[in-house]
């Protein structure tokens, strides 16, 4: 795949970020990308005719021309939706990050909106009462932390329990079906931020793990200690997708599946950086300012001098440029900040998940006085996240990447052979 190399002009570069990757085509040549719910209008909504149908979205969920699958499902002749289900930020996107959501009744259509983000985060049996079959709509990140996987496992359970057909509509994973990195989640560490035993980064579109999680047993509930369930599966494939794309080469609109995931480009940075904003008060990693995860910044760093200690790694695929902000909220909101902006020049060779372990590395050599580790007040959350303790305890002993590299990365090729069993694209 050839990479891309975006020349942004310095006012570009404070509004958009720039950690992406490759195109393996000019614009002139790509494939055009129809993504499930445009694959399954132009079937004339095969499987869902005659059918009670609930749908799990939200505002992510749109065709080529940013038509919700809400508008598009409630008009479809022979479709029969009857109720809306909520997930983080909810149908509509008007609930922030972390906000409960709130059952209601959705104002453009008149249907009722059930939350699984709040007092419960698994469709009950009551909410489900009537319904024939469970469509699924949501763009992915790619990464195990965003809760939206793990809100699809959860509906494939309840689904289950009652002998409801879920059917997926397939979109792209924005980074890519080669990027695969991170250790599985271990035993005791599964939570809604890691309910899977895959990799952080997965490779996977969203149809292709719910096949996985569906074939693999791995649907154990939301702290991993249930009996699997298996549903009635049925994924809608895109067409036009391979593996080499990301998700600029779709020729899609990107509609933010979540208030920080603003761009594409942002769910690339989100892995590289999301592990280290679990150090409160540490760096920023722009949250709060134009830039989300693409950042590592603080008031006491010196930017040329990470920025070169940065250099001196010779990271494959990674380059640093210095980058001073002022947030616009958070709590360094009006604070002026120095430290790094990254980018990912040839996205094929970076490994996405490192490069915020590197940073972490170089702060520490230059200020080891700014020990995150000596105030972190969520030791559970990080393990949560990185689906293990290993890294939180081996890492922290000298901050070294080399701590922890070889772990991380253990289960790699293994969980690679495994999902290229559940491949719908190539």
């Amino acid at each position: 795949m050839k990479t891309k190399f975006l020349l942004y002009s310095l006012l570009l570069l404070a509004a958009i970020p720039a950690c992406a990757g490759g195109s393996s085509a000019s614009s002139s040549e790509a494939t055009v990308v129809r993504t499930g719910i445009e694959v399954l209008r132009d079937s004339g909504f095969k499987g869902l005719e005659g059918k009670r149908v609930g749908l799990v979205t939200n505002p992510s969920g749109v065709d080529r021309n940013l038509r919700s699958t809400i508008d598009i499902l409630h008009e479809a002749p022979g479709v029969n939706l009857v109720a809306l289900f909520g997930p983080e930020h909810g149908v509509r996107g008007d609930a922030y990050a972390g906000g409960h959501v709130a059952d209601s009744k959705d104002a453009s259509t008149g249907l009722p909106v059930y939350s699984i983000y709040g007092a419960t985060r698994e469709p009950t049996d009551e909410m489900l009462r009537g319904i024939d079959v469970m469509v699924y709509d949501i763009q992915d990140v790619g990464t195990r932390s965003y809760t939206f996987i793990s809100t699809l496992g959860l509906v494939m359970r309840a689904c289950a329990r009652n002998d409801i057909e879920v059917m997926v509509l397939d979109r792209p994973n924005p980074l890519g079906g080669n990027k695969v990195e991170g250790c599985l989640v271990e035993s005791g560490f599964f939570s809604f931020v890691g309910e899977f035993a895959i990799p952080y980064v997965y490779g996977l579109t969203v149809g292709e793990l719910a096949r996985m999680i569906n074939e693999e047993g791995m649907n154990r509930g939301q702290k991993g200690d249930q009996p699997p369930l298996k549903c009635r599966l049925t994924v809608v494939p895109m067409e036009g997708w391979h593996r080499d794309m990301i998700y600029d080469d779709t020729r899609l609109p990107w509609v933010l599946p979540s208030p920080n995931i603003p761009y594409p480009e942002t769910a690339i940075c989100y892995p590289s950086s999301g592990i280290c904003g679990e150090f409160s008060g540490f760096l920023n990693i722009g949250i709060g300012y134009t830039l989300p995860f693409a950042t590592f910044a603080a008031e006491w760093i010196d930017a040329d001098r990470l920025k070169a200690r940065l250099d001196s790694y010779d990271l494959p695929g990674v380059d640093f440029r210095v980058i001073h902000y002022k947030p616009f909220f958070g709590g360094a909101a009006g604070k002026l900040l120095h430290g790094v902006q990254f980018f990912y020049t040839d996205y094929p060779a970076a490994v996405l998940t490192m490069t915020q372990f590197y940073v972490m590395q170089a702060v520490n050599e230059l200020w080891p006085g700014h020990n995150p580790f000596k105030s972190l007040s969520r030791g559970g959350m990080l393990d949560k996240i990185c689906g293990t303790d290993y890294v939180r305890l081996n890492f922290a002993k000298d901050m070294k990447v080399s701590d922890i590299e070889s772990y991380w990365m253990k289960d790699v090729e293994t969980f690679r052979t495994l999902s290229r069993k559940y491949y719908l694209y190539y």
